[in-house]
């Protein structure tokens, strides 16, 4: 875990210095927030960074630290190494839409939600009690901050890793 800490804190800085004098992009949103440094160190190691600083529009849903600790043990070094790049990036597509959404966009209800990761679907639920996202595994993220807006997209912060699967029910 602290070869992960080194590897986070160091592409949180590269993002940091690197992007000081231009607007502030979805990656350095997430880089500048220390909540976001195991999503920032995937996103690195699948390579999408230059993707996600794109032009976009982007909706992602950002899992905080706590969500990624609580996969099970040795699941997120795994994802990590660079022969597991495919299955990461797929991970990591099927937190990304490639609209801009923000939560007065989700309608009320339960509706389907194609994210990038072309081959899945997540069912987004809004309703009284807030915005939860089932994934292929048939748990649910909560959103827990919506809204942050970015020049390239929005980020929705949620408190589970969302993991493609069965395509959820969505009632």
């Amino acid at each position: 875990m602290n070869k992960f800490r080194t590897i986070a804190a160091a592409a949180a800085t590269a993002f940091t210095f690197g992007t000081a004098a231009s607007a502030a992009d979805i990656v350095d949103i997430a880089a500048g927030d220390d909540r976001f440094s195991t999503l920032v160190a995937a996103v690195t190691a699948a390579g999408l960074v230059d993707t996600l600083k794109g032009p976009g529009p982007f909706t992602v849903y950002a899992p905080v630290n706590d969500a990624f600790a609580a996969l099970p043990e040795g699941t997120v070094e795994t994802l990590l190494k660079p022969e597991n790049k495919g299955q990461l990036t797929n991970v990591l597509l099927y937190h990304v839409d490639d609209r801009k959404l923000t939560a007065g966009d989700i309608p009320n209800g339960s509706n389907y939600f194609k994210p990038v990761l072309a081959s899945e679907r997540l069912c987004i639920t809004k309703g009284s009690g807030g915005v939860t996202i089932a994934d292929g595994t048939g748990e649910s993220a909560t959103v827990i901050i919506a809204d942050i807006m970015a020049d390239n997209g929005v980020i929705h912060v949620v408190d589970k890793v969302l993991l493609p699967g069965t395509r959820p029910a969505c009632h």
